[in-house]
């Protein structure tokens, strides 16, 4: 745990210039606000103003002004140009000095509470994936990529990947892995598993820092979950678990698939609620273009351990290793607020737990080879933004974690993205009918 004297101290000592004070807005979208190190001190003890009438899904033009106070667990020195800067977290207050209720941060941490209060730690893993694309051809791959999956020989990128994991690394984000995934031009980075509060931040400064790197060798790094048609989509798949006590407490020796009776109940919960928090793990008009039948996106909740059509799978573990026992969302993609997804993730299972959920039986085998009959038994996640936002609308536990306010001006934002969406004339619609009509 940092001091404020620690952080002036290593401001001071790292030469540090200015302060970027980094906020979330409602969609995930990072928003920050800049001060001179002379600044410091008074923003740890006093906060700083802004006008939140600016921000998306903040205070209304009447009620606009708003705090932040930041997290000083989560100062890091961030970049290496000139002049020197660092990065702190903040949390957002209303004019009245009490936490905001909307702000995405906060409702994680409300979440993270009630799981507290049980004596639960929820963790998360993540993988994002992302496209590399040269900037001035057209969105072509970059440098013409042409290897694939896990391949090294002539995958120029590479360089980048370990330039990232640096990167990430030197301020305190681990690093699992990176490689190059199925989609030409298509990467992965792996973060580590940690408690859920600290990976939600770790991810947005993750995909900040991988956008930097791409500046650098002039290329634009996407995460974008389907941009390119036919190829596969950037997912963000989730790895969760819950320790207590320091224990995980997902695990059970004894049991087939290695899960305990809590870490059942909590697959139950996420899977009932599966469609009612769809929007908040995919939540663009294009997430519904990456969960499609025939890519490795999931479609259908169910669950399994080979199976990569399920929704949630269970990784195996190597032998003595129950340690790992955890639960992998799949149909999450980086677009998704981090905050408001683990949030929504964790109270669907916890519902799972306090109401002893069971899930069904698991799916082992490729669904999308199973007749109409066979799927016609199987719930699938919403078609598009429109019906996931409509299965939100109608969703308890979506209120319970978001709160009444924060869920209808998320549903009023993305509807409106949808009616936008909804009345423009694509490329395709006018190949298709002109010539016909």
């Amino acid at each position: 745990m940092r001091t404020k004297k620690d952080v002036l101290k290593e401001t001071e000592e790292r030469g540090i210039k200015f302060i970027d004070l980094w906020f979330s807005d409602v969609l995930g979208c990072i928003k920050n606000i800049s001060i001179p190190k002379k600044m410091l001190s008074k923003a740890i003890s006093e906060g700083v103003w802004f006008d939140g009438s600016s921000i998306e899904g903040f205070g209304r033009i009447c009620e606009s002004d708003m705090y932040l106070m930041p997290d000083i667990d989560t100062f890091v020195p961030f970049g290496d140009e000139e002049p020197k800067s660092a990065r702190i977290i903040c949390d957002v207050y209303s004019p009245d000095h009490s936490l905001f209720p909307d702000d995405p941060r906060y409702v994680l941490k409300r979440a993270l509470e009630i799981a507290l209060e049980k004596g639960y730690q929820y963790n998360v893993g993540a993988e994002l994936e992302f496209y590399l694309f040269l900037r001035d051809e057209g969105m072509a791959p970059l440098f013409y990529d042409r290897v694939g999956y896990f391949d090294l020989e002539g995958d120029l990128a590479l360089k980048m990947r370990k330039e990232i994991t640096q990167d990430l690394e030197a301020i305190g984000i681990g690093v699992e892995a990176g490689h190059h995934e199925v989609g030409t031009g298509q990467h992965e980075i792996d973060l580590k598993f940690t408690d859920a509060l600290r990976m939600a931040d770790s991810i947005i400064t993750a995909k900040a820092v991988i956008k930097r790197v791409a500046e650098k060798y002039e290329a634009l790094a996407t995460f974008m979950p389907k941009p390119v048609f036919g190829k596969p989509g950037n997912g963000m798949h989730l790895h969760q678990s819950i320790s207590v006590n320091g224990e995980n407490a997902f695990a059970d020796s004894n049991d087939k698939y290695g899960l305990s009776e809590l870490a059942y109940n909590f697959l139950g919960g996420q899977l009932t609620h599966a469609r009612e928090m769809c929007v908040l793990l995919a939540p663009t008009v294009n997430s519904y273009k990456r969960l499609v039948s025939g890519f490795e996106a999931p479609v259908y909740v169910c669950w399994g351990q080979m199976n990569r059509s399920a929704l949630v799978r269970v990784p195996r573990m190597s032998k003595g290793k129950l340690d790992s026992a955890r639960l992998e969302m799949r149909c999450s993609d980086p677009t998704a607020n981090t905050y408001l997804a683990f949030a929504s993730l964790l109270m669907a299972g916890l519902d799972g737990v306090d109401r002893k959920l069971t899930p069904p039986p698991p799916r082992e085998d490729n669904l999308f080879e199973l007749d109409s009959k066979s799927l016609s038994r199987i719930s699938t996640l919403p078609r598009s933004l429109f019906e996931a936002l409509e299965e939100l609308a109608n969703s308890e536990i979506v209120k319970k974690t978001l709160g009444e306010g924060l869920t209808k001006k998320y549903y009023s934002i993305k509807k409106g993205e949808w009616d936008e969406y909804s009345s423009q004339v694509s490329n395709w619609e006018v190949e298709k009918y002109t010539s016909i009509y």
